[in-house]
C-alpha cells in the first residue's frame, strides 16, 4: 500500500476556520480532514497540503504527437508522467482509473523532480505532465518544469484548462506547450457532464497563448452531447476570433468508456464534416484524431498544398520544411521544430 507524503501546498487562504484552496476554478471551501473536489487538496490542522507530490502512477516515453502536439517539436519523444486526481469528473473520461482515483486507491511510484528529470534526458527531448489533470499537481509540475527548462528539455501540459490565473501566471516561464480540451461551447453540458463551467476554460485556453505558451486546442466529438453543427460552429468561430487562422486544433472521435458506454463511436462522417466546418470559417491547420490514418493526420501548406509533415499512427516525417518555411513555396509556418 503507497504511503501518502505530505506536502504543504501552494494556492489557498483561510476562510471562517476552513480553507479555500484557489488552484482551480472550483476555489473549493475545505473543512478539517476534508478534501477538495479533486481528491488530493487536503486541510490538516488549518494548513492545505498536497497528498501527491512526486507520487506518480504512470511514466512512459510517448511520441509528442500523442498528447496531441502536431506543431511542436514533431517526431521527438517526451518523457509523460502523471498521478492520481482530477477538478473535473467527466463522464466520457478515457483514464478515469486514475483521474477518479484517490492516493490510496492507486498504486503510485515516487519520482522526485531531480529523478524525473534525469530519466527524460536519457529517454527524450522533454517531459510532459498528461494521463490525469496536471493543474492539480501544481507543486510538482511546477518543480520539475523549472528543473527541466535548466537541463534544456521542452515541458508540456495536456490539461482540461481549469486553471486559475496566479497559478498558471506563475507557472508560465517554465512551461513550453500545452494542449486544451475544449470539451463543448454549452455550460450546460459542462455541468452536467464535467461538474465545470465553460467559461473559466476558454479565459485559461487564451491566457495559456497570452503567455507565449505554445497552445494546441481538442475537441472531443461525443454523438448526442456536443456534435451539433451549431455547436461545432461556435467552437470554430470562438477559435478564429480569440486566436486566428493559423491556431491548431484537434477534433477526436470517441469511443465508450467510463459512464457513457451506452454512447455509439463517433462516426467518421461527422468528424469529416466538423474538418469541413472549421475549413469553412477560414482554419488552416484542422487535424483528426483516434481515426485510421489518411490525410487528416498530415500536415500541408495553406498556400501552395505542399506536404509538410507526414504522419502515420503516432509517428511522423517531416518532409517539406526547410528553415521553418515551405520548401515549396517558402511560405513561414507556425511550427517548432
Amino acid at each position: 500500500m503507497y504511503i501518502i507524503v505530505e506536502r504543504i501546498a501552494r494556492f489557498w487562504k483561510k476562510k471562517d476556520g476552513n480553507i479555500r484552496c484557489t488552484l482551480c476554478p472550483h476555489n473549493c471551501i475545505i473543512r478539517e480532514g476534508r478534501r477538495g473536489l479533486c481528491k488530493i487538496r487536503e486541510n490538516k490542522n488549518g494548513k492545505l497540503y498536497t497528498l501527491v507530490y512526486a507520487s506518480c502512477s504512470s511514466a512512459n516515453v510517448d511520441p509528442i504527437e500523442k498528447k496531441p502536439l502536431f506543431h511542436f517539436h514533431p517526431g521527438s519523444m517526451v518523457y509523460s508522467l502523471s498521478t492520481v486526481g482530477c477538478n473535473l469528473k467527466c463522464m466520457h473520461c478515457q483514464n478515469y482509473s486514475i483521474s477518479q482515483a484517490a492516493p490510496e486507491e492507486a498504486f503510485l511510484v515516487d519520482i522526485l523532480p531531480e529523478q524525473a528529470v534525469k530519466e527524460a534526458k536519457k529517454k527524450s527531448d522533454g517531459i510532459a505532465f498528461t494521463y490525469n489533470e496536471p493543474t492539480i499537481w501544481w507543486e510538482y509540475t511546477y518543480d520539475t518544469s523549472k528543473l527541466a527548462k535548466r537541463s534544456g528539455l521542452y515541458t508540456v501540459f495536456v490539461t482540461n484548462g481549469y486553471i486559475n490565473e496566479e497559478p498558471l501566471r506563475e507557472i508560465s516561464p517554465y512551461l513550453d506547450a500545452a494542449n486544451v480540451d475544449i470539451k463543448s461551447m454549452d455550460d450546460e453540458f459542462y455541468r452536467k457532464i464535467t461538474k465545470g463551467r465553460l467559461e473559466p476554460v476558454l479565459n485559461a485556453a487564451k491566457l495559456y497563448k497570452e503567455l507565449g505558451i505554445h497552445l494546441e486546442l481538442t475537441y472531443l466529438i461525443i454523438p448526442t452531447k456536443n456534435d451539433d453543427e451549431e455547436q461545432i460552429k461556435k467552437f470554430v468561430k470562438w477559435v478564429m476570433e480569440e486566436f486566428g487562422d493559423e491556431q491548431v486544433i484537434h477534433f477526436t472521435a470517441f469511443y465508450p468508456t467510463y459512464k457513457m458506454i451506452h454512447l455509439p463511436p463517433t462516426p467518421i462522417k461527422t468528424l469529416v464534416r466538423a474538418y469541413n466546418i472549421g475549413k469553412e470559417h477560414g482554419l488552416k491547420y484542422i487535424y483528426l484524431g483516434n481515426v485510421p490514418h489518411g490525410i487528416y493526420e498530415n500536415t500541408y501548406c495553406p498556400v501552395c498544398g505542399n506536404l509538410l509533415i507526414e504522419r502515420y499512427g503516432f509517428s511522423s516525417r517531416i518532409v517539406g520544411i526547410k528553415n521553418g518555411r515551405c520548401s515549396k513555396c517558402g511560405t513561414k509556418l507556425p511550427i517548432i521544430i
